[in-house]
């Protein structure tokens, strides 16, 4: 075996038919279920929003979740994985600037760990443009 070549097990893997619906969803899946906390408890989602400084409060929590809910099933489904990943990107960064702004904390462990989520949250949109490529690819193909 050489060093380009995939192993064996790991084409196995690759090749299975519902390894990528896995690991879409195991992308997706800390959003869908935040949406959908979200819709099942209002007032939380709506105090949420307020915690972070969004006004109005109750308009950021709807979009909230219907963004967290409608990119993962878009991405899911792969439909317009490219709007959902798009959505969903946009929403992390935003996100990550709005509660992880580290550059503005004094050094500590608070700015420690707001720098390490923010750079995570970035990891995360790196995923939602991989997760559009490979659908664009296999649409290619089809």
């Amino acid at each position: 075996m050489t060093a380009a070549r995939t192993p064996r097990f790991v084409g196995a893997i690759l090749d299975w038919r519902w390894t990528g619906f896995l690991a879409r969803l195991a992308l997706v899946g800390a959003y869908l279920l935040g949406g959908i906390v979200k819709a099942s408890d209002w007032t939380a989602a709506v105090a949420e929003q307020t915690h972070f400084g969004m006004s109005p409060p109750a308009l950021w929590a709807a979009l909230t979740i219907v963004v967290e809910i409608v990119g993962p099933l878009l991405i899911l489904s792969g439909r317009l994985v490219w709007l959902g990943a798009g959505i969903l990107g946009i929403f992390t960064l935003f996100a990550a600037i709005t509660a992880n702004a580290f550059w503005a904390m004094p050094a500590g462990q608070e700015r420690f760990m707001a720098a390490n989520a923010f750079f995570e949250h970035l990891g995360l949109i790196g995923g939602f443009v991989l997760a559009a490529v490979v659908a664009e690819i296999e649409a290619r193909r089809a």
